[in-house]
């Protein structure tokens, strides 16, 4: 089995950039920043040998490319319940365009759809009994974070794997984009 995700990879430049919000968040587990991505779709544990056919899929995956801008920060769930810290995506009709292409290659290869909404977004820590107040006070603190316009050229699939200090993406294949213009 191989854990999957369709991913938008983010230059050394923008991921820097997102690191450096981190802390001053009790409980806060914090994303390496080599982690840091835009998930266009969480495929999840597959067998391996599906992965030619996710391949091939993806590869007839046909979208524009596009220029994409991170914008603000905000949370997953509220109160106790909050669980993620993110980066926040501006409203963006190709990279929602692309989500759907690429929602719509697994289906016809026989996933399930995705059932919930896509909310684009960069994670940025998951929260673990985190102080409200500190929570609140981080998302006020850097609710101006504003990275772009970020030129995106392809897309990628990664897979997700156990290392010795946590979780490390991998990516397998890059998927071009058609040059816009």
């Amino acid at each position: 089995m191989i854990r999957l995700f369709v991913a938008l990879e983010l230059p050394a430049a923008v991921r820097e950039r997102l690191a450096g919000l981190g802390g001053g968040v009790p409980g806060a587990r914090w994303t390496e920043i080599n982690n840091l991505h835009l998930t266009v779709r969480f495929i999840g544990e597959v067998e391996n040998g599906l992965i030619p056919d996710i391949d091939e899929a993806l590869a007839g995956v046909s979208a524009p490319a596009f220029d994409l801008v991170l914008d603000g920060v905000g949370q997953f769930g509220s109160g106790s319940r909050s669980r993620i810290l993110w980066g926040g995506v501006e409203r963006n009709e190709a990279l929602f365009h692309l989500n759907q292409k690429v929602e719509s290659a697994l289906v016809r290869t026989g996933f399930p759809p995705e059932e919930r909404r896509y909310t684009p977004h960069v994670t940025l820590a998951r929260l673990h009994s985190s102080p409200q107040e500190r929570v609140g006070r981080f998302i006020e603190d850097r609710g101006l974070f504003r990275a772009g316009p970020i030129p995106i050229g392809h897309f990628t699939l990664f897979e997700s794997r156990p290392g010795r200090s946590g979780v490390v993406y991998d990516p397998l294949r890059d998927y071009p984009l058609e040059p816009s213009g």
